[in-house]
C-alpha cells in the first residue's frame, strides 16, 4: 500500500501507518514533483483543509481507494468525483466532542464567577473583591439543545457539577437520555426553564435563528447562553437587545455568522465572552482526530471496513443505475414522514416489497434514515447515506427491516416506513414510477398517489363537503399555484361515521412567507385537523 499524507500530521498519526509492514508512507516534505505525480500509484490520500482534492487532482489517481479528511468538513473534496471513481471519502466526526464540552463548561464557570473581569481588574492593580461575588453551577438548570455526541458529553460533566439537566432532541431515544440523567422536554420548556442554555445542533432551516426575539422573550430572566455550535443559530440583533435589557444575563460565543469577527455590536458589551472558534482546538482533540482517521483508513485498506464515509459505498455501474431511483425515493419518503413524528423517535420499521427486496437494501435503508433526520439535525453530526444507520444506533433508535419479495397492486417495488415514537406511530409507503419519479402511495393507512417532489402541503381533515374548495381558495388567495392535488379518504364505519380524508397538494412557491401565511390560514379552517408544509426539493 502507498499512503500519501498531503498535509502535516502528528507523530502518533504517522505511527499508525508505519506499523503496517510493507506500506510506503509519503509525508509532505517527501513530495518533490507535485501531489498529482505522487497520486499516480497511491492507494490512500490523507488531507486536512488546505489541499483541494478536486476532480482534476483525482484524475491523476487511478489506483486511489480512499481519501481521509482529518476533521468534519469535506468542502475541499469533490465527493461526487470521488464516488464516480470508486473512492471512499471518510471524515472524523465526534473526535473533538470532549474538547467542545470542556470549553462549554469552562465558559459557564467563567460567566458565573466573572473570571475575565476578575483577571482584568487584577492586571489593572485593583482589588475589586466585593463586585465579583458570583454564583455556583450546583443546583442550576442547564438546558441542552441537541443531544448528539457533544451534547451528551456536556450533560455528563454538568451532572458532575450537581446541575439539573434538561434537553431537547426529537432524534434521541428516551432511554439514552435517562442513562445520562437528562430530562427530555419541549423546546419552549427548554427556553422557560434554563438558567444556562447551551446549543449543540447543526445548521438547518429549522435551527437557523433558533435564538430570536420570541424565544428570548419566554426565557427565564437572567439566563446565560453559550454557543459553540454555529453562529447562524442566533439572531444577533435579538441577543444584543436581550443583553442590554437584562433579559439575558450573559452570553459566551465561540462561533459567529461571519468569521473572522471584525466588527460586531458584541465588542461593546461587557456581559459577553468572545472566543475565536476554538472549541475543538486542543492538542488532545487534534491528536484524536489524526489517530482516528489513520485507523479508519488502515481498516478500510486491510479489511474493507467503511467508517464515517460521506459518500456512497462501491457499487457496480449496473447495480447503482438500478438502485439509484429507489435510494432517492427512500430519502424523500423519510423526509416527508419525519415532519409528522409526534414524539421522540424510538424505532424505525422498514419494509421492502417486490424487486427491491431482492437486491442490496443497505443504501435504501440508510437513505430513508438520512431523510428522516434531514429536516432537523439536533446533534450536529453529519447524517448521510453511509453513516445514517450508525448514528441512529448511537441515539438508541432501533431499526427493523422486513423483506417481502412479492407485492400486489401493480407496483414493481414498494417501500414502507413506520416511525414508532414515544407519543404514537406514523407510517407511509412509496414507489418509483416512470423510471425515476418517486410517488407517495399511502400515508397513515389512507391510500393516495402523490409526487414526492417540490413543495408539498399535507392536510388531514374531516371527510365533509366543502374542504377541497376552501383549500383551493386559500392557496389562490396567497398566490400559490397548485401543481398537483391528490386526495384520499379512510373507510367509513359505524365507529367513525364521519371518516377522515387526506390531501397532498404540490404547490409553486414564490416566497416562503406566502407559503407560511397560507398554512396558517388553512389551520384556521374548522374541518381541517392538521397542516404540514414539506419542502422536498426538485428532482
Amino acid at each position: 500500500m502507498k499512503i500519501v499524507l498531503a498535509e502535516k500530521v502528528s507523530p502518533a498519526t504517522l505511527a499508525v501507518f508505519q506499523q503496517e509492514p510493507g506500506w510506503q508512507i509519503v509525508t509532505p516534505d517527501q513530495i518533490k514533483n507535485g501531489l498529482a505525480a505522487e497520486l499516480a500509484d497511491a492507494d490512500a490520500l490523507v488531507v486536512r483543509s488546505a489541499v483541494q482534492a478536486d476532480a482534476a487532482l483525482l484524475s491523476h489517481a487511478p489506483k486511489l481507494r480512499v481519501i481521509g479528511r482529518a476533521g468534519v468538513g469535506v468542502d475541499n473534496i469533490d465527493t461526487d468525483a470521488a464516488t464516480r471513481q470508486g473512492i471512499v471519502v471518510m471524515n472524523t466526526p465526534g473526535a473533538n466532542a470532549v474538547a467542545v464540552a470542556e470549553l462549554t463548561l469552562g465558559l459557564m464557570i467563567a460567566m458565573g464567577r466573572s473570571i475575565p473581569r476578575a483577571n482584568s481588574t487584577m492586571h489593572s492593580g485593583k482589588w475589586d473583591k466585593k463586585s465579583l461575588q458570583g454564583s455556583e453551577l450546583r443546583g442550576k438548570t442547564l438546558g441542552i439543545v441537541g443531544l448528539g455526541r457533544i451534547g451528551l458529553e456536556v450533560a455528563r460533566r454538568a451532572n458532575a457539577f450537581g446541575m439539573d439537566v434538561i434537553g431537547y432532541d426529537p432524534f434521541i431515544a428516551p432511554v439514552i437520555a435517562r442513562e445520562n440523567d437528562v430530562t427530555l422536554v419541549g423546546i419552549d420548556d427548554i427556553f422557560r426553564g434554563s438558567d444556562y442554555l447551551t446549543l449543540h445542533v447543526g445548521l438547518t432551516t429549522q435551527t437557523e435563528g433558533l435564538i430570536n426575539a420570541h424565544s428570548i422573550a419566554i426565557m427565564k430572566k437572567g439566563v446565560r447562553i453559550i454557543n459553540c455550535a454555529r453562529g447562524e443559530l442566533i439572531v444577533d440583533e435579538a441577543l444584543v437587545e436581550g443583553l442590554k435589557s437584562g433579559q439575558i444575563g450573559g452570553a459566551a460565543l465561540d462561533v459567529f455568522r461571519q468569521e473572522p469577527l471584525k466588527d460586531s455590536p458584541y465588542f461593546n458589551l461587557d456581559n459577553v465572552l468572545l472566543s475565536p472558534h476554538i472549541a475543538g482546538s486542543t492538542d488532545e482533540a487534534q491528536e484524536a482526530i489524526g489517530i482516528q482517521l489513520a485507523c479508519q483508513v488502515r481498516d478500510y485498506l486491510k479489511l474493507g471496513v467503511v467508517q464515517n464515509a460521506v459518500n456512497l459505498p462501491s457499487l457496480s455501474h449496473e447495480e447503482y443505475a438500478e438502485l439509484a431511483p429507489y435510494i432517492e425515493m427512500a430519502e424523500r419518503l423519510g423526509h416527508f414522514l419525519s415532519h409528522a413524528t409526534p414524539g421522540n423517535l424510538e424505532n424505525i420499521q422498514i419494509t421492502y416489497s417486490g424487486r427491491i427486496a431482492q437486491g442490496k437494501t443497505e443504501l435504501v435503508r440508510n437513505a430513508a434514515i438520512a431523510g428522516i433526520f434531514a429536516h432537523s439535525d439536533p446533534s450536529g453530526d453529519p447524517v448521510n447515506r453511509i453513516n445514517a444507520a450508525a448514528i441512529a444506533a448511537d441515539r438508541g433508535i432501533r431499526i427493523q427491516e422486513d423483506k417481502k419479495e412479492f407485492v400486489t397492486g401493480g407496483s414493481g417495488s414498494v417501500l414502507k416506513l413506520v416511525l414508532h415514537s414515544s407519543d404514537g406511530d406514523v407510517s407511509a409507503s412509496a414507489t418509483v414510477l416512470h423510471g425515476t419519479s418517486p410517488r407517495l402511495l399511502a400515508y397513515d393507512g389512507i391510500d393516495i398517489e402523490a409526487p414526492l417532489n417540490g413543495t408539498l402541503v399535507a392536510i388531514r381533515n374531516h371527510d365533509v363537503p366543502g374542504v377541497i374548495g376552501r383549500i383551493g381558495t386559500i392557496l389562490g388567495e396567497h398566490s400559490l399555484n397548485i401543481a398537483n392535488f391528490a386526495l384520499g379518504r379512510s373507510v367509513r364505519s359505524q365507529r367513525v361515521p364521519q371518516g377522515q380524508a387526506l390531501a397532498v397538494v404540490q404547490i409553486d412557491v414564490p416566497s416562503a412567507s406566502e407559503a407560511s401565511a397560507a398554512v396558517e390560514a388553512l389551520r384556521k379552517v374548522e374541518a381541517i385537523a392538521s397542516v404540514r408544509l414539506v419542502e422536498l426539493g426538485k428532482l
